[in-house]
């Protein structure tokens, strides 16, 4: 931190945003509900007239680490004022593994320009390797979570061959029919309990029994918050993961290979090697945020994981801005959140998320928090 004042001014910013999203989820009927999201809107498009957006930008990036601090603390706020609300905290939680799984998306397709259409279906993987493991050995959960990831990196290598082979909307349609095979696996396969799916046994770690409420204090809390802490963890690793990338000489590498692919080779860097390595690092990421998810849902059917699944993570991506750490975030709470509170939208969900992407594109094609330029100086990437 700069300063005391930036500090003040980080703490301001942090504060409001956590009263919004605790008034915001606390609402119950859809005319609060609509009012709370006009009032964020109206809030977004004052900032954006009065020119405060990029000042609040240039302070959050001149203060990051506090920033994030403090995001972190507003967001164990509100999970401490929805400790009973079982369902705003299964919301909560969703919101985070989503947004890990769309984290690794955007590691291949942000970073390095690789296509994925079949997201949904390295996620499904994670939580079926979850399943089984859990089922059948006596595997602890921390190893349950890396074995969900490994083996979404592995199956995801059988796609390398055709992904590296072709380009553009051939490589996008070997993974649509990726994603659409494997449902019809998951569907025939008896052994992973065909379309009925798996249940999975309660998740304990350390001793404590995750399908239990919290009892502290003489103060019961719900089971959910030991998920959701478990979630909030994730995304926090997986940011740091991202961001790290990012920042390294492998992202900038892969920014290379993304934006000209013929110049990037000609200066030595193998486009080969950078987009194996983007599409495997993020279908392990997406692999572990699968499997923590399955264990929050205690319950995995193939319908958990559809094509349509895998859209609506690149739609989050696109709304967000590809490439945008913050901006995956951001998109995937309006992306969750939404349909839930205005349950009479439900049906339409797909047709909303659909003409938002086409409005996107149209208007404002680096989605709503775009990823600044690369600059490089002597001394590293920026």
């Amino acid at each position: 931190m700069r300063n005391t004042k930036d500090f003040f001014r980080c703490a301001g910013l942090a504060l409001a945003l956590f009263a919004y999203l605790t008034l915001f989820f606390g609402a119950e009927d859809e005319w609060s509900i609509a009012a709370y999201v006009l009032l964020g809107v109206g809030g977004v498009i004052a900032l954006v007239s009065f020119g405060a957006l990029p000042a609040i930008e240039r302070l959050i990036q001149a203060n990051e680490r506090a920033c994030q601090a403090l995001m972190i603390a507003g967001t164990l706020g509100i999970i401490a004022v929805f400790r009973e609300d079982h369902y705003t905290l299964f919301l909560l939680g969703t919101i985070f593994v989503y947004s890990a799984a769309v984290l690794g998306i955007n590691v291949q397709l942000g970073y390095a320009g690789v296509i994925n259409f079949s997201g949904a279906s390295f996620f499904g993987i994670g939580g079926y390797t979850a399943a089984v493991f859990l089922q059948n050995t006596p595997a602890p959960p921390l190893l349950t979570l890396l074995l969900g990831g490994i083996f979404s990196a592995v199956i995801g290598s059988i796609l390398l061959f055709p992904v590296l082979r072709t380009s553009g909307h051939y490589s996008a349609l070997v993974t649509m029919a990726f994603a659409l095979l494997l449902k019809v696996f998951l569907e025939v396969s008896e052994w992973l309990g065909g379309p009925q799916g798996l249940a999975l046994p309660s998740l304990k770690f350390l001793g404590i029994d995750f399908a239990e409420d919290l009892v502290i204090m003489g103060n019961e809390y719900s089971f959910y918050v030991k998920y959701d802490l478990a979630c909030l963890l994730l995304l926090i690793m997986t940011f740091t993961f991202a961001q790290r990338i990012e920042r390294s000489w492998m992202g900038l590498a892969m920014d290379a290979v993304r934006i000209d692919e013929t110049a990037a080779a000609c200066f030595g860097i193998s486009v080969t090697r950078w987009k194996i390595t983007a599409f495997t690092m993020g279908n392990f990421v997406i692999g572990v945020a699968g499997a923590l998810y399955s264990m929050m849902l205690s319950y995995i059917n193939p319908s958990n994981f559809t094509f349509s699944d895998s859209l609506l993570f690149l739609s989050i991506l696109l709304l967000g801005g590809i490439g945008s750490l913050w901006g995956v975030i951001a998109a995937t709470a309006f992306m969750v959140v939404i349909p839930e509170k205005f349950q009479i939208i439900q049906e339409y969900r797909y047709l909303i998320y659909s003409a938002m992407v086409l409005m996107m594109i149209v208007f404002r094609p680096s989605g709503l928090l775009p990823r600044k330029p690369r600059r490089y100086i002597a001394g590293g990437p920026l």
